[in-house]
């Protein structure tokens, strides 16, 4: 009988942890997909920082490194300029990269760092509780602003791939959704140009994917897709937001 489908090798056996809905499984898989399709697993480095990716390192089937929260960007430029032949990746949250780690991030784009970048934006604080991060939406509701984000005292959403696409070393920013069977094609291909890039020597690459959280958003799976594209789209829209060439 012939194989049409099959779990790909980029990923142990290891069961998900991840809460029902949760999306972090499905982008697990298309990063691990890219790195096998593109023949570089065995050479891929991948760091973790704390938030819901902590336990990444147990799923991913290639060397993974443990960072602190928020300092992933500057484990991985350690890392990549020690080993300059090997992929390195970061895989970090909206609550880890646009918060705590929001310099980290910054200075590695800004230098042009030859790492790839896997951001992951549910909008929410997800491992810790569900409080408010910088991506929260305004009026969305979380344990630290139970009567809706408030613009006046707690500030806007910030737009990591629109501010990231404006320093002169950054190489390649989407961002991408998967909460439909096209998106996830999509996403699949863009997780794995940015790693060409960094295999082709171009430089910094961050694809930002909009994930779902139904646990801290209170919803089931199917309405936190439905809330997604409707809600979460107007305010990080899709699309190339810096490609050079």
């Amino acid at each position: 009988m012939k194989t049409v489908f099959e779990k790909t090798k980029g990923l142990t056996d290891k069961t998900f942890h991840y809460c029902p809905g949760c999306t972090h499984g499905i982008v697990h898989r298309l990063v691990a997909e890219s790195l096998v399709e593109l023949n570089v697993l065995d050479k891929a480095i991948g760091v973790a920082p704390v938030g819901c990716s902590v336990f990444a390192y147990e799923y991913f089937n290639c060397d993974m490194q443990q960072a602190s929260h928020g300092r992933a960007p500057a484990v991985a430029t350690g890392i990549k300029r020690v080993l300059p032949d090997s992929i390195v990746f970061t895989y970090q949250g909206d609550g880890d990269l646009a918060s705590i780690g929001s310099a980290e991030i910054m200075h590695a784009a800004a230098r042009g760092e030859n790492i790839t970048v896997i951001y992951v934006n549910n909008a929410i604080f997800g491992m810790t509780g569900g409080q408010m991060a910088p991506t929260t939406l305004i009026g969305q509701v979380t344990t630290t602003s139970p009567n809706g984000r408030d613009p006046l005292t707690d500030g806007y959403p910030i737009n990591m791939s629109e501010m990231l696409a404006q320093l002169i070393g950054s190489t390649y920013i989407e961002r991408v959704s998967i909460t439909n069977v096209k998106n996830v094609k999509h996403a699949k291909k863009a997780i794995k140009k940015a790693f060409e890039n960094q295999i082709n020597n171009k430089g910094f690459s961050m694809i930002e994917i909009l994930s779902t959280c139904p646990t801290n958003w209170g919803m089931t799976p199917l309405d936190s897709l439905k809330w997604l594209d409707e809600k979460m789209q107007s305010v990080f829209p899709l699309g190339v937001f810096k490609e050079v060439k």
